[in-house]
């Protein structure tokens, strides 16, 4: 890792004279400037203003009515950032420009607690407190579309023209067909410190997988968020448009966004859910972290599926989850347990979908997980065997962003877990979000009701 000096070094001798900055708001989507290089020194030292409305809006930048943060009634002020030194990189496909992330910090060091990143980091600090280091990877899978932003609003974002056609997972013949592309996305995305382990197609017309490497929570939150975003640029310099939506289409399989995750010693070197002498290979600490997320799963399911088209994607056959379960190495559930060696023993949380705040889903998984450890919980809900859309044992998920909000809106257990004013503001972006589609009159309603009714 660079030291201050020779990143400064490096931010005052590029020829572009500017620096990019990016912070992440509530639907994870990456807001962000340019700065002269001649500023960032001072910007360094002390924070940067970004208006405050970052949380004050949703994705569409339609400003929420009634939300308590930000609004008209305080006349959407500036927040200040606090550069994060230890991000920086620099972007391959922009002739190497130096890039930072920032979290919302005041000036006396007192974190936002509207912010994602700043929320992970206090649960992080919290895990460590109790002696483990959480290591973390999220995969993600998208669809790659022949288009432009203009050309996919002019169509009226229907009849896109995919990548590639037919359903064709782990094609040799499709990673040919576009190489260069995919080739671009691997390359690029290494140089930009975000260490891809595999990539290749998905079943879909257009559909590519990836892996990301494993790594401290917040390093793997922070590959996380920039993973989705560097994909969206990498694809607009091949005239192709990326997206990350949970379920773009009801015939097509869904795109996930699976959170692995285990739990080392504080320096690093054992990972604490692996036990040799269990039948399984899992200690009882991996147990009781599973026991935890099917304990609080119901009541954090906004945080990892935050979307009203989040909940298209979770239909049984369809590769997602739909039931409060667990298995070992079992796709039908929403925890599977992968047990094997002292390295690679882990947790899939395979509820997550594409369309998440990488900060929040693993913020999410890690405080539920936690729960079950702090709390002892034993895991007494047997492993489901075969099909896990069939075992309503422990319950069913959510069915829509409504219900779903409703309950962690309602949860002390979520409240206790992750901030009240976290929780209330949460929850109301997500209220937000329900009404903005209550409102909307769809196709399926006009094909369905136009004439005949």
């Amino acid at each position: 890792m660079s030291s201050t000096q020779e990143i400064l070094d490096y931010v005052k001798n590029h020829p572009s004279g500017k620096v990019k900055i990016a912070v992440a708001d509530i639907d994870g989507v990456l807001r962000g400037k340019y700065v002269a290089a001649e500023k960032f020194t001072s910007l360094l030292e002390g924070r940067l203003g970004f208006c405050d409305v970052t949380f004050g809006w949703d994705a569409g930048d339609n400003a929420y009515e009634n939300g308590k943060y930000t609004g008209w009634h305080t006349g959407y002020p500036d927040a200040l950032v606090k550069i994060d030194v230890s991000t920086f990189r620099k972007i391959p496909w922009e002739n190497d420009v130096p890039f930072f992330l920032g979290d919302f910090i005041d000036d006396q060091d007192v974190a936002n607690y509207v912010c994602p990143r700043q929320l992970l980091k206090k649960l992080t600090a919290e895990c460590e407190d109790q002696g483990f280091s959480p290591f973390f990877a999220q995969e993600f899978e998208w669809f790659n579309f022949s288009e432009t932003p203009e050309s996919v609003q002019d169509k009226g974002y229907k009849n896109l023209k995919p990548l590639t056609p037919g359903m064709f997972g782990y094609s040799i013949l499709r990673s040919t067909l576009k190489n260069e592309f995919m080739t671009d996305l691997f390359d690029l995305l290494t140089k930009f410190d975000i260490p891809v382990e595999g990539l290749h197609t998905e079943t879909g017309p257009g559909v590519y997988e990836a892996a990301i490497k494993y790594a401290p929570i917040l390093q793997a939150a922070d590959q996380a968020i920039l993973f989705k975003t560097s994909v969206k640029e990498i694809a607009y310099k091949h005239g192709i448009l990326a997206t990350f939506m949970a379920k773009f289409n009801e015939n097509l399989p869904g795109c996930s966004g699976h959170v692995h995750q285990s739990l080392w010693d504080i320096n690093k070197t054992k990972n604490l859910f692996y036990d040799e002498k269990d039948e399984n290979k899992m200690s009882e600490i991996m147990k009781s972290y599973i026991a935890g997320q099917l304990h609080c799963l119901p009541y954090i399911l906004p945080m990892i599926a935050p979307t009203i088209n989040s909940y298209k994607r979770l239909v049984e056959g369809a590769w997602a989850p739909t039931t409060v379960t667990w298995g070992i190495d079992n796709r039908t559930t929403a925890l599977r347990a992968l047990p094997g060696s002292k390295s690679t023993t882990r947790l899939e949380t395979r509820i997550v979908g594409a369309d998440t705040n990488p900060y929040l889903a693993l913020s999410a998984c890690l405080a539920a997980g936690m729960y079950g450890i702090k709390n002892k919980l034993k895991l007494e809900q047997p492993t489901t065997k075969g099909n896990g859309y069939i075992d309503l044992s422990n319950g069913i998920l959510s069915s829509n962003l409504f219900e779903a909000t409703q309950k962690m809106k309602n949860s002390d257990l979520a409240k206790a877990l992750l901030g009240a004013n976290f929780v209330e503001h949460f929850t109301m972006t997500r209220d937000w979000e329900c009404k903005q589609f209550a409102n909307v009159v769809t196709d399926w309603e006009l094909k369905r009701y136009l004439e005949i009714i």
